[in-house]
């Protein structure tokens, strides 16, 4: 299959870039500045020209400013949703004029917000944060290729991966002897090994799967038993308390309060599909994180 992936150059895009190519898939990158092959093409992240992708079997469209990657001012806010919702309507309009059959677009478990210690599948509601908006606006971008595509909306949990994501941040703390629960500790964690989510998108360039696809492992931990495990892995001792939500906020601003919030989740679409986790549970999920 001929694949084009936007955000090829990111944490995801370039491990989604390596699976897919090792999948035997002829990988095309869409990138911002001048091609310096035959396998790169140029757009803007806001338009996309339809011949750009006439030529191929699939899109994954991966692009948008990186949530925690600045405190949330209203400026940053802004610059969040734009650029996830401006860069979806140009992919999914050239993927519908182009005839492409298959968009896999990103977006993020924040749909549903902090959705508490209730159980959740893909027919969860959305929630009422900043994020669950952003998510809500982010799929909805995709509404002119709905009818001209099979496409996906991939919910993508906390990926453990040392080269990137949460764990990256965590992990210098932790390996101090530092690492402590955040808040209460009671929040729910829905994570996905990298490479079971890499493994999780090739496999939906050819399932017959429509719609949003919850991107995590099938046993959701609270934050307290996060800690623990990530302790666990590293042979380090973690504090016996919580790190106070006033402190997280005064560190990460509005940001905290996903932070602090959770969910809960189950990928039933995924496993419907057939698709077999190679590392279902925690303790596999980070070993692997750590060896990568």
């Amino acid at each position: 299959m001929k694949v084009g992936i936007t955000g090829a150059s990111g944490f995801l895009g370039s491990a989604l870039t390596a699976k897919a190519r090792a999948a035997g898939h002829d990988v095309v990158r869409f990138v911002r500045h001048p091609p310096s092959g035959p396998d790169e093409r140029q757009w803007d992240a806001a338009t996309l020209a339809p011949d750009l992708v006439g030529d191929l079997a699939a899109v994954v469209h991966l692009s948008g400013a990186g949530v925690g990657d600045k405190r949330w001012s209203s400026s940053y806010k802004r610059e969040i949703l734009d650029s996830r919702v401006r860069s979806t309507h140009a992919v999914a309009h050239a993927v519908a004029a182009a005839g492409v059959p298959v968009l896999l677009s990103a977006s993020g478990i924040g749909y549903y917000g902090d959705s508490g210690d209730v159980l959740l599948d893909e027919a969860g509601p959305s929630g009422d944060t900043f994020l669950a908006d952003v998510c809500v606006q982010w799929e909805g971008a995709t509404e002119a290729a709905d009818s001209h595509a099979r496409v996906v909306h991939l919910r993508t949990g906390i990926v453990q991966s040392r080269h990137g994501g949460a764990l990256k941040q965590q992990l210098p703390l932790f390996r101090a002897g530092l690492g402590a629960p955040l808040g209460s500790g009671r929040q729910w964690v829905s994570w996905i090994s990298l490479h079971d989510h890499v493994a999780a998108m090739v496999h939906l360039l050819s399932a017959d799967v429509a719609g949003p696809v919850n991107l995590v492992a099938p046993a959701p931990v609270t934050n307290r038993d996060y800690t623990k495990a990530l302790g666990s892995a590293l042979h380090r001792p973690t504090l016996p308390v919580g790190v106070p939500a006033p402190v997280l906020r005064a560190a990460l601003g509005e940001f905290a309060g996903e932070v602090v919030g959770g969910q809960r989740l189950v990928p039933a679409a995924l496993e419907k599909s057939g698709f077999a986790f190679a590392h279902p549970d925690l303790g596999s999920a980070l070993r692997s994180a750590l060896e990568e």
